[in-house]
């Protein structure tokens, strides 16, 4: 007796391929590939639902396994429907129709592969089919015959190539009211004629109970364990409250240019889901890196550290609309749930809200009645904005110059189809306020960084009037910017009480509390935004190291800075932060290195004026401690007094303070950028002229105070937009150099003197 060589197992096989195929790609070989494209991304959808495996693809075959037959023929006949009415749309010479054929049997496993007879009779049963038919072994319509409201049709005992003995085939009916023969088709539901017998019924009963308990615990015995996730292995530990990731929607829609519109659906689930405190929803920046791979359950789960993965498809034709959703627990792979949803475009947010509601429902979870509130709002009711919205979004993800343009495009189209639409403005900010921090994104806007920073400005007044956590984020920035910390700070907690799962707000607020002296605080949130973006890697490093720098934690904070470098190395922003953290730990030949890769990335260091002015610091003694180790590093001062804008809490004037020294007076000061210098006259009641250098050389304007700011608006100039700004001193300002004074305001720091 040998030793057994190879791992065995019973399973359900199904192999499918499709008829005609040489026919279809001679006559369209590129719209036959992208129908069949579609249509293996619908069939593997089916499979996944019905808790299959897909073995193997090639060209137009597929091969998948089953633990259960009775799953096995679920999952063919739902493809043969869903196949049979995209067919429908198309026309009759292109139309794609697969064979499918089932099997129960033995089989070899070769790593994710299955070999052996049990395969090669599911290929011959699927050959019997006809096209858009479904055939079924003998072994297996034993199984199934009583269990599933279908019709079968004996096909009779076929011999079939390679294979020794004849196979009993059946074909299964899946049309209603099709007439068979009496004593072929069974059906549940219809009386079945007996035929006498000396057993008494009991005893047959028995003894089929019996035969079925053996099946089972053979079945059970010899088929893989499912795969399910291991909360040992999981990246984060689970937490007290349901955690759920949503991937990316398939488009399963014949035009590919359909994508945004699945994209856009699944980014609306997940902020829906955001909205709810009983749960833990992870961001869309993490699971859309995901998008077309082909990944499980059990990996998404430990990955990201969800119990939960919620995973469907989306098909559009005109106005009609089909939603496929499954939630999944990782831990047991059980699907809780799995329902298809149609219904004409107009209804995509009743039909969002179903798939919301029966989430909430399928996890337990108790949503507040402000919860309930919130997520009931939504951003428009017009669903040619919410289209143009989607398009815009879809763009604005893709990070180019002319991807930045596009998105800004559609997002003003959707403006302009709902004046009211918060979220489209508050996305074009976002827009805007991107481009001002990647700056070689700034072309495709065919605008200046500052006409940027203002139209942002523009862009969020509108926005509050039906305000987003997306749009308190994006004020947040432009309070930071201005060293209103307090203020920043408010804008993030309004953001969060309407989305408590937003991962940018609890990023935002974490790096916010840091500069405002709080890097304790800021950590704990830092922690709650990787835990909500894991895929935020990069930046978490850089802004956690900041709060050690604050700290005084400096060695920790080299730590983590190198690790974001080595994550990012194009980054060379990163390398001036590490410059400064040597220099503070005395480590100056590091700190020169760091200023040399800059270098050598044909980004020359800038003055130390200009890296400071974009660290919101709160602090005098933290500032000065990292200026120390910037000028240790080798970065030259600069042109500004004292070598950068002491913007201090012990600095800033009040608003009535701004008013007296600058209502009634003249001040003048020096561009940063060209070196021109200009002149402003404030009349006591806020008019106000300008005079300076460059194609608009003079004009005049309106000056106002709000709080502790105050605000501009020109007839010409900064393209008749109002800025807004808060005042400094600045202790070491010299009136010949014209910064006694300095502007904080929405384009940047503007140092001025008052002229004697």
């Amino acid at each position: 007796m040998f030793p057994e060589k190879f791992k065995r197992k019973l399973t359900a096989i199904l192999s499918a391929d499709v008829k005609g195929y040489s026919r279809l790609i001679g006559d369209d070989e590129e719209g036959t590939i992208r129908t069949l494209k579609a249509y293996m991304e619908v069939i593997s959808g089916f499979i996944q639902q019905h808790r299959g495996r897909i073995v193997s693809t090639g060209g137009d075959s597929i091969l998948a396994e089953f633990a259960s037959v009775v799953d096995a023929v679920r999952c063919s006949v739902g493809i043969q429907e869903e196949l049979k009415d995209r067919n429908k749309e198309l026309p009759e010479e292109k139309r794609m129709e697969f064979r499918i054929g089932i099997n129960s049997g033995d089989v070899v496993e070769e790593g994710d592969n299955i070999l052996g007879d049990g395969v090669n009779v599911a290929a011959r049963v699927e050959s019997l089919a006809e096209a858009g038919g479904i055939c079924i072994a003998g072994i297996v319509y034993d199984q199934i015959k009583n269990k599933l409201v279908l019709g079968y049709e004996y096909v009779g005992e076929q011999t079939v190539k390679n294979i020794k003995e004849p196979i009993r085939v059946y074909r299964v009916l899946m049309e209603p009211g099709i007439r068979v023969p009496e004593g072929v088709v069974e059906k549940k539901g219809k009386p079945k004629k007996w035929r006498r017998t000396a057993l008494p019924m009991g005893i047959i009963l028995f003894v089929v109970a019996a035969a079925v308990a053996v099946w089972l615990f053979y079945l059970r015995s010899t088929l893989p364990p499912r795969e399910v996730a291991s909360k040992e292995k999981m990246a984060f530990p689970l937490p007290d409250k349901p955690s759920i990731a949503v991937l990316p929607f398939v488009n399963m829609s014949e035009d590919p240019k359909q994508e945004y519109f699945s994209d856009g659906m699944t980014e609306d689930l997940i902020t829906d889901l955001s909205k709810i405190s009983g749960l833990l929803v992870i961001a869309r920046n993490s699971t859309f890196t995901y998008k077309g791979k082909p990944v499980k359950v059990k990996q998404v789960a430990e990955e990201l550290g969800v119990r939960y993965v919620l995973e469907g498809s989306v098909r559009r034709a005109d106005d009609e609309i089909r939603i496929n959703a499954q939630l999944i627990d990782a831990l047991s792979g059980n699907h809780l749930w799995a329902e298809r949803y149609d219904g004409k475009t107009d209804r995509i947010f009743a039909l969002q809200d179903q798939i919301t509601q029966k989430i909430v429902s399928a996890l337990a979870v108790k949503l507040t009645g402000t919860e309930e509130q919130i997520i009931a709002q939504k951003g428009t009711d017009n669903i040619a904005a919410y289209d143009a919205y989607l398009e815009g979004m879809d763009h604005y993800y893709r990070y180019t110059p002319d991807s930045s343009a596009k998105a800004a495009a559609f997002f003003k189209k959707a403006i302009e189809l709902d004046p009211n639409y918060g979220q489209a403005y508050a996305a074009l900010a976002s827009v805007h306020s991107l481009v001002t921090l990647n700056t070689a994104l700034l072309p495709g806007l065919k605008i200046s960084w500052l006409e940027a920073r203002l139209r942002m400005r523009e862009y969020i007044q509108m926005a509050m009037k039906k305000p987003t956590s997306s749009a308190y984020a994006v004020s947040s920035e432009m309070y930071l910017n201005r060293r209103q910390h307090k203020e920043a700070i408010s804008e993030l907690e309004r953001g969060l009480s309407l989305n408590p799962n937003s991962a940018a707000c609890h990023g935002d607020m974490g790096f916010t509390l840091t500069w405002a002296g709080k890097p304790k605080e800021g950590i704990e949130y830092l922690n709650k935004w990787i835990r909500l973006d894991p895929r935020a890697r990069y930046r978490y490093l850089r802004w956690t190291s900041w709060a050690h720098f604050w700290m005084g934690e400096t060695a920790e904070a080299a730590n983590l800075s190198e690790q974001a470098l080595r994550l990012n190395p194009e980054n060379l922003s990163a390398a001036v932060e590490l410059a400064g953290f040597y220099g503070a730990l005395g480590r100056d030949q590091d700190a020169r290195a760091m200023l040399e890769i800059r270098k050598k990335g044909a980004l020359p260091p800038d003055e130390l004026w200009q890296v400071l002015r974009q660290n919101p610091f709160s602090d005098r003694t933290v500032a000065d401690r990292y200026a120390r180790g910037l000028l240790k590093a080798g970065l030259p001062p600069g042109k500004v007094s004292g070598g950068y804008f002491p913007a201090f809490k012990e600095n800033q004037l009040t608003g009535e303070e701004i008013k007296k020294l600058l209502f009634g007076s003249k001040i003048t000061g020096i561009n940063l950028s060209d070196g021109q210098q200009w002149w402003t006259d404030h009349k006591k009641n806020g008019e106000c002229t300008w005079r300076g250098s460059g194609p608009i050389s003079s004009d005049t304007g309106m000056s106002r105070i709000e709080g502790d700011m105050i605000c501009s608006q020109y007839q010409k100039r900064l393209w008749a937009l109002e800025y807004c700004g808060t005042v400094f001193r600045n202790p070491g300002g010299k009136h010949g150099s014209k910064d006694e004074y300095f502007l904080c305001s929405d384009i940047g720091p503007i140092p001025f003197s008052l002229v004697k």
